[in-house]
């Protein structure tokens, strides 16, 4: 499947990962002027039992999400998904491209608003689901006021609420950025610097246990190098400190009507389980599942892990034909 828009295929295979049946996709344009990559994958068994929205975390791309993408369509979802702003085939947002960078996570959540609007609404079988990884859950949570009649369930992966062990509070973080931003300096890395050329060895990665799925997502940047990203900018960790404040604001998690499943891998190191755990407890229609041994990628996790996170899913996220869900 080739995009007019960008004048290459619209999804882009590796060995070991190819592209699901009954793939289709294209980009949309948001109201500020922006082309954002999207893919619409059909159920492969019957009877269809909705759609789930697939929200993926920084730095991921739709291609990183096509076994997840199987496993759903193989229990008969369908599944939407698209690439963030600034990330994957979607417009980057500065002129280094390895820089991730957003203003806003509020600009994430209108564009996921607008491709309901626009794309699954029209397109897609409801009912709608989301699932959704990292900063991905975040913007899911920031989106929710607006998804209470869109949405009927939400499953959400190791939110970013808080980096674990931070020696400050994620307020703390915020106003330094800000400062940093202030001064001008917003675009400047707050962490890593570019993607390698050479993926990082498997022992020292922090997010998955599995070395062939690792060996398989490093892959995808390696052979299309153009999805890929570098570390976060000072604005793009402002903007998720900000949005971490949002979603935690009491009034604010009192005000959340559509039911979630929190899911923590208890040795998370890319953001803090215990926040995570902490803040599930505390919602009035939050449950949780704490997944020992899984590290912060449970979709990219070894079968171990992964299986438990299945097995909750289907457990959570009931068929059309249930009427009582």
């Amino acid at each position: 499947m080739t995009d007019s828009v960008h004048d290459e295929p619209l999804f882009h295979e590796v060995e070991g990962n190819p592209t699901p049946d009954n793939a289709t996709g294209g980009f949309f344009v948001t109201r500020d002027g922006r082309k954002i990559r999207y893919g619409l994958f059909g159920a492969v068994t019957r009877p269809i039992r909705g759609t789930v929205v697939v929200l993926s975390g920084r730095n991921e791309c739709i291609e990183k999400y096509f076994e997840t993408i199987r496993d759903l369509a193989d229990r008969g979802f369908g599944v939407a998904t698209l690439d963030w702003r600034g990330q994957g085939s979607s417009d980057r947002l500065i002129r280094d491209r390895q820089r991730g960078y957003v203003r806003s996570f509020r600009d994430y959540a209108a564009d996921l608003e607008q491709f309901f609007e626009e794309i699954v609404l029209p397109d897609c079988r409801g009912p709608y689901y989301i699932l959704a990884h990292s900063a991905g859950a975040t913007v899911a949570l920031l989106a929710s006021p607006s998804m209470v009649n869109r949405v009927r369930r939400m499953v959400l992966i190791a939110p970013f609420l808080t980096l674990p062990d931070l020696p400050v509070s994620i307020s703390t973080v915020r106003r330094l950025c800000s400062l940093f931003c202030a001064l001008g300096l917003g675009r400047l890395y707050a962490a890593w610097g570019p993607r390698p050329k050479v993926s990082a060895p498997f022992d020292t990665n922090k997010v998955t246990t599995d070395p062939e799925r690792y060996r398989r997502n490093t892959r995808i940047y390696e052979e299309h190098p153009q999805l890929a990203l570098g570390g976060p900018t000072i604005r793009w960790l402002r903007a998720a400190a900000k949005a971490s404040e949002a979603v935690s604001d009491p009034d604010f998690m009192a005000g959340i009507q559509i039911p979630l499943l929190i899911i923590a891998p208890v040795t998370d190191q890319v953001v803090s389980t215990r926040a995570v755990e902490a803040y599930a407890r505390r919602l009035r229609l939050g449950s949780l599942l704490m997944i020992d041994g899984a590290r912060h990628e449970i979709l990219q996790e070894a079968d171990i892990y992964r299986e438990q996170f299945l097995a909750a899913f289907d457990a959570f996220i009931p068929g059309s034909d249930d009427p009582t869900a």
